[in-house]
């Protein structure tokens, strides 16, 4: 899912200043988890039917779709994801058990393969559907023809926005078709993020319907939660600024790293674009996770136990509530056929995975998770990883390195299906 920023200047919105709208998404957080965690019988029914975490990515939506705050002109998901997320993913990845993430074994896999087979065939299958009740959604050839703004949805579903990028040079897509495919990709994707987040509120009871062997999992959150309650403790004001020290300071790592491959593959293996190697957000993720994993076979591990990954996961929240601050349902009215096209893809998608999970017995992490990694990427999969348990989110981050490189192959095989079904 890609997210543009632009130039605050632009906004029309009623709030522009970010240090404002980031005091709006800190209230907003901060009212849902103080209510969450409250013992008042309403916030209690209140919360067995929606979920904590989708809350903290629609209330924000709703400051954006009344124009109170424009998403799009906003700085704070450039920050977050930037900033914020490599952070996050430091902390979460310094308790990881690798082990025992392996163990999960191969569903995880398939499933997020099955999630990148659906983006491919799905899109065909929209276009032809929707063309049979819209003739004009064929036929044309030219830069601003819809089968060529569809690859850089694809594009965008299977890796990220470097993904997307290259589909747009590969089919020379039109800005204009390009821009609605932007608007669709938004609007959709984080639909679809909320429907995962709901589902993972309700995992148990749909796992034991399907009857997944969910003992993996479990394995890997007891470990996890086991090394907490042995060696937790209170953190000291020390602690705390080495858990900021070692997130921020990898994180800074990352981008010095970032900043210098990037531009070097793009200048000097421009091929390689077709890997993500040319991204400097590729790296970045590459680079905070495998630095991460190996810290979590050294002593700084321990601190785990005062707290790191609580910090971590503040961060993501915070990145959650930025992306739910480009969710504007209105925007549906201004290109309905074309939000129509990705919503049928997305159902053919999502359609596939329920089935291949219903005849493997997956768990619905394995689903949620392997959808996510294409559909969200690094940005957007530890988020849903996180809401079935913290212990998970390096398991959609994973996941989502590996679509960065399958990205720009299977969103090519995709535009070359697009092109054939367009007569």
């Amino acid at each position: 899912m890609a997210v543009a920023v632009t130039d605050v200047a632009q906004s029309s919105a009623l709030i522009s200043n970010d240090a404002t709208v980031l005091g709006l998404l800190a209230l907003m957080l901060g009212a849902v988890f103080y209510t969450h965690q409250s013992s008042h019988p309403f916030w209690q029914k209140f919360y067995k039917f929606v979920p904590a975490l989708l809350l903290c990515y629609f209330l924000p939506s709703l400051l954006n779709t009344f124009n109170i705050v424009d998403g799009n002109a906003s700085n704070l998901y450039y920050v977050s994801s930037r900033y914020l997320l490599p952070a996050c993913l430091v902390l979460l990845t310094l308790s990881v058990d690798l082990k025992a993430i392996m163990g999960l074994g191969s569903k995880a896999v398939i499933m997020f393969l099955t999630g990148t087979l659906g983006i491919v065939i799905g899109g065909p299958i929209a276009l032809l559907t929707l063309s049979a009740i819209a003739p004009e959604l064929l036929g044309g050839n030219g830069p601003d023809a819809v089968w060529r703004g569809m690859t850089t949805l694809a594009g965008s579903w299977i890796g990220g926005g470097a993904n997307q990028a290259a589909m747009k040079e590969i089919y020379e897509v039109g800005g204009s078709i390009f821009s609605v495919m932007v608007t669709v990709d938004v609007i959709v994707a984080n639909i679809w993020v909320a429907v995962l987040l709901f589902l993972a509120s309700r995992a148990k009871q749909i796992d034991a319907a399907t009857g997944a062997d969910t003992s993996a999992i479990e394995r890997l959150k007891e470990k996890v939660e086991s090394y907490q309650a042995k060696h937790a403790r209170i953190p000291t004001l020390a602690d705390i600024m080495l858990i900021c020290a070692v997130g921020f300071g990898v994180t800074g790592f990352a981008h010095l790293c970032a900043d210098f491959l990037g531009p070097f593959f793009a200048t000097n293996y421009p091929q390689t674009a077709q890997y993500s190697l040319t991204s400097k957000f590729f790296w970045l993720v590459v680079i905070v996770t495998t630095i991460g994993i190996a810290l979590s076979f050294t002593k700084m591990r321990k601190l785990e136990a005062a707290g790191a990954s609580k910090v971590g996961t503040a961060f993501l929240y915070i990145l959650v509530a930025s992306i739910g601050l480009h969710m504007d349902v209105t925007q549906i009215i201004d290109a309905p056929l074309f939000f129509l096209v990705g919503l049928v893809w997305m159902l053919v998608h999502a359609g596939l995975m329920l089935l291949v999970a219903k005849l493997i017995k997956a768990p619905l992490f394995y689903m949620a998770v392997g959808s996510q990694a294409n559909v969200g990427g690094a940005a957007s999969a530890p988020v849903v990883a996180s809401a079935f348990h913290p212990a998970l989110a390096p398991v959609g981050v994973l996941l989502a390195v590996l679509g960065y490189g399958l990205g720009t192959y299977m969103a090519w095989l995709c535009g070359q299906l697009l092109q054939i079904v367009n007569p």
